[in-house]
């Protein structure tokens, strides 16, 4: 009788597939290796010894040498590294303007550098020698003595005389007095650095109540010049006028630019 027939179960609740099978055998194995990765990721790595560590920017110390003074040894991961602890351990290298330190999750460090960029060079007297001092636009001492890496003393930069500097230290600061001047090489630097080759030596000559002008030594002229500041058009306009001038002047020691209208000096007559 129709009413009393019941169809099986099997029937009702069809069997897996072999392809469903394989497909909830992929899910499981998938399930487990993102939970796997998971872990890795996020319980492991990150406490983990730094995979990569890039540096840019100074290569004049080792990169051995670099990381030991930032602190860095074989054990640092993500989170055991103070990134602003390291930034402030390499500022205390007397040559870098700058130091900023990345890291990335979850095991990668960047360390991005840039070194002071000398704009001149003095003489100073230390443990009675002369040596050179250079320093950049900001007045701080970075390097002493006669170094050639970097080929910072192969000559290129000009002599600043009339500074006094006895017993100079990495990191001392020039006085504030003399920052103007000091920008205004930086900037002739970058924009013309052949003005500044022609020019062997500039000497800070104080006045008599406040403040200081400038003498200007021509490296091919033995014609000085006398300047109330340092810019670069007037700094052009000086080197022109003394080529012009000794090649149709002879006997002229110096030349007076400090009223606005150029005046020299004879040989002859006694020096201001």
């Amino acid at each position: 009788m129709a009413g009393d027939y019941s169809l099986p179960e099997a029937a009702v609740s069809a069997a897996p597939t072999r392809f469903e099978k394989s497909l909830r055998i992929f899910i499981a194995f998938a399930v487990l290796c993102l939970g796997g990765e998971l872990i890795w990721l996020l319980g492991v790595s990150p406490f983990r010894p730094f995979s990569r560590i890039d540096i840019t920017g100074y290569v004049g110390m080792e990169k051995a040498e670099l990381l030991a003074v930032a602190g860095i040894t074989g054990k640092s991961s993500y989170f055991s590294t103070d990134i602003k602890a390291m930034e402030k351990s390499l500022m205390s290298l007397s040559y870098l303007e700058s130091a900023r330190v990345f890291r990335y999750f979850p095991g990668r460090l960047q360390i991005i550098l840039e070194s002071r960029r000398p704009v001149a060079q003095t003489l100073s007297s230390m443990d009675g020698k002369t040596i050179p001092v250079l320093f950049d636009s900001q007045g701080v001492v970075f390097r002493i003595g006669g170094e050639e890496k970097d080929g910072y003393f192969s000559g290129s930069l000009p002599v600043i005389s009339g500074l006094v500097i006895d017993d100079p230290f990495l990191g001392m600061r020039l006085p504030g007095l003399f920052i103007p001047l000091f920008r205004e090489l930086e900037k002739i630097q970058m924009s013309s650095p052949e003005l500044l080759g022609a020019v062997s030596e500039l000497k800070i000559n104080p006045k008599l109540f406040d403040g200081y002008d400038l003498i200007l030594y021509p490296v091919h002229r033995k014609i000085k010049v006398r300047l109330p500041e340092l810019n670069e058009d007037l700094l052009r306009y000086t080197l022109l006028m003394v080529d012009v001038l000794a090649s149709k002047e002879d006997g002229i020691d110096m030349l007076d630019f400090r009223s606005g209208i150029a005046s020299y000096i004879p040989k002859e007559a006694p020096s201001e």
